[in-house]
């Protein structure tokens, strides 16, 4: 495995988090849809920016099956649900509930290679983890 993944990927849970804390605030000043559009909008223009010096593979893209893009509905939803979330019950237990969904719903696509995956078996320590997020969740609360 490569050293730099589990580090980048830290990273990227504690940008969420700063994410979370900034969509809070800002969801309560000009409503929950309008900052999740906004943090949206932000980000089209960085990747449109990106994209413009990248070669364009949108023929590639829509090729692919339409399941595979459907995941783009899932990140308004996500952003929304932090928007909505973090000004009632903090940064800190959006952010386990946050974990605790996304790990128990890995853990079913890496038990049954679903979407594609390579299967991953699924032992106690993995369910364990589980558990003690929830646990997490439950004293957090």
């Amino acid at each position: 495995m490569r050293f730099w993944i589990i580090p980048l990927v830290v990273l990227a849970g504690m940008g969420l988090s700063v994410e979370a804390g900034l969509l809070g605030p800002l969801g309560s000043q000009v409503g929950h849809l309008w900052a999740t559009l906004g943090i949206f909008a932000i980000g089209s223009l960085l990747l449109t920016f990106g994209l413009i010096f990248g070669r364009p593979r949108l023929r590639t893209l829509f090729a692919q099956p339409r399941w595979m893009l459907s995941g783009g509905v899932l990140g308004p939803i996500y952003v929304g649900a932090l928007t909505i979330a973090t000004p009632h019950i903090g940064v800190g237990l959006t952010m386990v509930g946050i974990l605790f969904g996304q790990l128990g719903s890995s853990l079913i696509i890496d038990h049954w290679g679903l979407l594609g995956s390579a299967k991953r078996h699924v032992d106690r320590y993995r369910v364990g983890a589980l558990v003690a997020i929830l646990a997490a969740l439950w004293l957090i609360h």
